[in-house]
C-alpha cells in the first residue's frame, strides 16, 4: 500500500477517535449538572460548569448547524472541550458521586435551560447590531 492510501484511512481513524471522544464526554453533562448542585463544588468549577451546562442544555445553538462547517464545531469541538474543562476543575470524589447520580438517577428528559438561550439570542442580537452601526 503507498503512502497517499494511508493518509486517508489514518484521518478517518482519528476523525472517529475525536467523535468517541465528544460522545463519551457529553455524557457526562448530566454528571456536572448534578456537580453544580453538590455543596462541594468549589465556586470557579460551579461558573465554568453552569456555562457549559448552560450551553449544552440550551435548545438555542450559538452557531447554528446549517452553518457550514462551523454550525457543527461548537458540538463536536467547543463543547466537549469546555465539558472536559469543567471535569478537570470539579473533584474527583464529587464528580464520581456526580457521575453515579446521574447513572441512578437520570432525569426522564434533558432539562431544557431556557437563561442560556436567551443569552445566545441577546449575543445575536448584539453582533447583528453592532455590523448595522458600523456599516451605517
Amino acid at each position: 500500500m503507498s503512502e497517499p492510501e494511508k493518509r486517508p484511512e489514518q484521518a478517518l481513524t482519528l476523525n472517529q477517535r475525536l467523535k468517541e471522544w465528544a460522545r463519551k464526554l457529553k455524557g457526562d453533562v448530566i454528571a456536572v449538572y448534578f456537580a453544580l448542585k453538590h455543596p462541594g463544588t468549589p465556586l470557579y468549577a460551579k461558573v465554568v460548569a453552569t456555562i457549559v451546562v448552560g450551553y449544552a442544555l440550551s435548545p438555542i445553538d450559538l452557531i447554528p448547524d446549517f452553518v457550514p462547517v462551523l454550525g457543527y464545531l461548537d458540538e463536536v469541538i467547543l463543547l466537549p472541550l469546555g465539558i472536559a474543562l469543567a471535569i478537570k476543575l470539579i473533584p474527583a470524589d464529587v464528580l464520581t458521586a456526580c457521575r453515579e447520580e446521574a447513572r441512578n438517577n437520570p432525569p426522564a428528559l434533558k432539562p431544557k435551560i431556557w437563561i442560556a438561550a436567551y443569552v445566545i439570542v441577546f449575543l445575536w442580537l448584539t453582533v447583528i447590531y453592532a455590523v448595522y452601526a458600523w456599516l451605517k
